[in-house]
């Protein structure tokens, strides 16, 4: 027999064994039923946690994706818009431009066609003036002549004479 006193864990008895072992299987058989349980409800819960965020992170990446693509298009679109809206800009500021010149022509047109009837209406009204000085200068001239030629009494009656053998001749 073993005293109390030469207990040892390296030697332990059968009886001590026998009781370590049924308390070690009782409480192994309570923590499986009521902690293990638990946890591993835990854990299928988490990793199905774990793989619904996955999936929403995947449905979210794919849908970033598509909201990309989507950018992208309309991006394209409104690159697109603005060239246009510059070609028709530019086709706009050149029909302008265009009809801004041929209106400056017409009117410069007008403008060299009142200039012309307006220098030749001028240039009638000066020879016209000139007809007329050039007359009067004539007039003013054969009647100095015929004045001076006049004033002789010889010259009156030959002056006559002449012009009587020129209306005969005629």
């Amino acid at each position: 027999m073993i005293l109390l006193g030469e207990f040892t864990v390296l030697r332990p008895e059968f009886g001590l064994i026998v009781w370590s072992t049924i308390f070690f299987l009782l409480f192994w058989f309570l923590i499986g039923k009521f902690a293990f349980k638990p946890i591993a409800e835990a854990l299928k819960k988490r990793e199905s946690d774990i793989q619904d965020a996955l999936d929403k992170a995947d449905e979210a990446k794919k849908e970033m994706a598509n909201l990309n693509a989507e950018n992208e298009k309309i991006l394209a679109n409104a690159r697109e818009e603005r060239t246009a809206m510059l070609k028709e800009g530019k086709e706009m500021r050149d029909s302008m431009i265009a009809d801004a010149k041929g209106k400056a022509k017409e009117e410069a047109d007008k403008i060299i066609t009142s200039a012309k009837n307006e220098i030749e209406n001028q240039k009638n009204a000066a020879i016209a003036e000139l007809k007329n000085t050039t007359g009067k200068m004539a007039v003013d001239i054969a009647e100095k002549l015929v004045k001076a030629q006049l004033s002789e009494a010889n010259s009156k009656e030959s002056l006559i004479n002449k012009l009587i053998d020129e209306v005969k001749l005629n």
